[in-house]
């Protein structure tokens, strides 16, 4: 079992006067005492909160409680019953991630409260600070007068005590595919989790959650074009929020709070506010590196459905698989390979999960695959018909056991879930992705879910879960008008925080040149593809390389052509990079503009480093005091030619060797759109 747990522990338990505790707040603060949480019970007994980073206000007094179904709230006329407070200091390993050993050290209050008059309502809130920020959550306990749950709003509040920049996405019930607006906190209207912010003084923030479990995704909501944000919770169809009984644990709201934007990337706060492993035996959990059948269909000249230019038919899988081998590469998905995709929007009883289309052989295939040591992984497209899907989850999850296979690929694809009238982010799509993840892990299976709810730390608990998409990734490339330079260095520092990224990076043929060479093409003609300028991914090749260091994520695709890998000298990074890490630096980071990330790859002595910035060059300047002293070090060094520019001479690279040490400084030249990839390897 890949699962390390050490831990020291101490619990202090306090019952405070019940008139000291109403009238003076309650603190918490983080085990270095730069953090502090105060929470409140105002006039008319509302819990409030606020938070204070070296005696400077980030959250000035936010409101917390809830409205329930038929006028029962749990909003106001508390009081404090009494709290306790707990310590927790511990260091433990995950099974596969960014760093070996994650220490999970932090000061806890759980505050009782109780209704005043009435029917004497109780609630409970439990605050947990850390030296990277905090968590805190909602325990409705078992009561005499609430047993059934049906909530209305959470209203969580978040007030920011100044107008923070902002990096955000909109609040979209169905989709978190969108490019990030950078603007002032009174700008947002609506916002999907994880929001950044930089305070006036230079702190950053990020808002988000952790172990949403049972519960619906909260996005934020602005009501007033104020700094004053309110969590907006997904719906059911009815209106109703989340629909439970007594006890009812909320997710954890999360404040991530950093000097530096790199340390937000660097912080382990989500999983840490997650339960630990389940999986007993995690030996089948191991990245992967891929190709696949899929950005052909993207690029138009084949197609997922059957016919005459199907691309999963038995002698195009054979195919992939001789250039997987000969390319080093250990794995490869093949989309369309199931029958059904023709009638998606014709049936309820598709997509077929558990038969193979006419033009593909899968028993053959997966052998063929195993007899070249290339693993097969199955993708599993719902078209958002869940009921459908969950009839047939267990069967297709053990006929893939029973292939020898361990990997699936799934898919939401659509705005919403049809056929039940479902929002992808609310309840009851939680309460599934949490059901495939559970029957996933008792076959074997490792997960990589596209269309997804957004992670919350769920990895820690079951690490079958490798990564997700729920970003705009590289297929927008393919039939939009693109991501912008800016895109990708805006990711890490905000989609990434919530956990991995499936993004698919890894283009050679930047500017399409492979469709003028194919007769058939099903979506527009090149020239007329709605871009500006033109079709193409908009970064530089080395970019693309340095993207499979940025983006964190164990399962890792080589989604082009094979033809466009094969006897290319840069793809030899993408062979070399690792996927699970002892270690991952921050060296430098400036949200949509720039970053540089560092990371020592498990059980190794190698470094890779990734750089990338947005549509401007500039030169970054690092040191290696990272690697060990006194060792010598070969550095591979892929960077943009002298004349490579993102859209005019996107593929123009060099390839340079040179000896490093610890004491060794670098200057890293990056074209516009631009990026640079190292691997690093000890001499002798």
């Amino acid at each position: 079992m890949r699962y390390l747990c050490m831990l020291t522990i101490m619990i202090l338990l306090n019952s405070c006067n019940l008139n000291s505790a109403n009238n003076e707040p309650l603190i918490v603060s983080s085990p270095d005492k730069r953090i502090q949480v105060e929470f409140l019970i105002n006039e008319d007994g509302t819990p409030e909160y606020k938070i204070f980073k070296d005696g400077k206000a980030l959250l000035d007094k936010s409101k917390l409680g809830f409205n329930l179904k038929n006028n029962f709230d749990l909003l106001t006329n508390f009081e404090i019953v009494k709290n306790e407070t707990s310590v927790l200091d511990e260091v433990w390993s995950p099974v596969v991630g960014q760093f070996r050993s994650i220490r999970n050290n932090y000061n806890e209050l759980t505050v009782f409260l109780k209704e005043k008059k009435g029917v004497e309502k109780r609630l409970e809130l439990s605050f947990r600070v850390y030296n990277d920020g905090l968590g805190f959550r909602y325990n409705i306990p078992k009561q005499p007068n609430i047993s059934k749950i049906e909530i209305v709003s959470e209203e969580t509040q978040f007030n920011l005590a100044q107008d923070f920049k902002s990096w955000w996405i909109p609040g979209d019930f169905d989709s978190y595919e969108k490019i990030y607006n950078e603007t002032r906190a009174s700008e947002i209207t609506t916002a999907n989790t994880p929001v950044t912010f930089k305070a006036n003084s230079g702190t950053y923030l990020s808002i988000h959650e952790a172990n949403l479990t049972d519960y619906s995704d909260m996005t934020l909501l602005n009501k007033a074009g104020t700094t004053l944000l309110e969590s907006n919770l997904v719906p059911w169809p009815d209106g109703i929020k989340v629909k439970g009984e007594t006890p009812l644990k909320t997710p954890w709201r999360t404040i991530q709070i950093a000097e530096q934007a790199g340390e937000l990337i660097e912080s382990n706060l989500i999983l840490n506010l997650n339960d630990p492993n389940k999986i007993e035996d995690t030996s089948w959990i191991k990245p992967m590196k891929y190709t696949g059948i899929w950005w052909t269909v993207h690029l138009g000249f084949e197609t997922f459905e059957e016919g005459p230019h199907h691309a999963a038919t038995t002698e195009k899988a054979f195919k992939m698989i001789d250039a997987a081998s000969r390319l080093g590469i250990k794995g490869l998905l093949v989309e369309g390979w199931n029958k059904g995709w023709d009638k998606r929007n014709k049936s309820t009883e598709i997509p077929d999960f558990l038969n193979a289309t006419d033009d593909y052989d899968l028993k053959a295939i997966v052998e063929y695959a195993k007899s070249k040591n290339i693993e097969l992984i199955i993708h599993h497209e719902t078209f958002g018909n869940i009921p459908h899907y969950e009839k047939y989850m267990e069967d297709a999850f053990k006929m893939i056991k029973d292939l020898g296979l361990s990997s699936v690929k799934g898919g939401y694809a659509g705005q919403n879930i049809k056929s039940v009238n479902q929002h992808k982010h609310g309840q009851y799509m939680v309460r599934h992705y949490r059901k495939q993840l559970e029957l996933a892990a008792k076959y074997g299976i490792m997960l990589d879910i596209h269309e997804p709810v957004k992670q919350t730390g769920l990895r820690r608990t079951y690490p079958n879960l490798m990564t997700v998409e729920g970003v705009r990734g590289m297929e927008f490339e393919a039939w939009t008008s693109g991501n912008p330079p800016s895109h990708t260095v805006t990711i890490p520092f905000t989609r990434m925080l919530a956990g991995p990224v499936d993004y698919n990076a890894g283009i050679f043929d930047i500017k399409f040149n492979s469709i003028d060479d194919k007769p058939f093409n099903w979506r527009k003609p090149k020239s007329n593809y709605p871009r500006n300028p033109g079709p193409s991914v908009k970064t530089t090749l080395a970019k693309q390389l340095a993207l499979h260091v940025v983006l964190f994520s164990p399962m890792q695709m080589a989604p082009d052509l094979p033809e466009n890998y094969e006897n290319h000298p840069a793809f030899k990074f993408i062979q070399d990079v690792g996927l699970d890490w002892d270690d991952t630096r921050v060296l430098n980071g400036d949200i949509g503009k720039y970053i540089t990330v560092a990371r020592k790859e498990k059980d190794t002595p190698n470094w890779f480093i990734g750089a990338m910035t947005n549509e401007g060059a500039r030169n970054l300047n690092i040191d290696l005091s990272f690697l060990d002293k006194n060792k010598k070090y070969k550095a591979t060094i892929y960077k943009d030619g002298e004349d490579a520019h993102w859209d005019n001479n996107p593929t123009s690279y060099t390839i340079d060797e040179m000896e490093v040490t610890s004491n060794t400084n670098l200057t890293l030249v990056l074209a516009a759109g631009g990026g640079q990839a190292i691997s690093i390897t000890p001499i002798n």
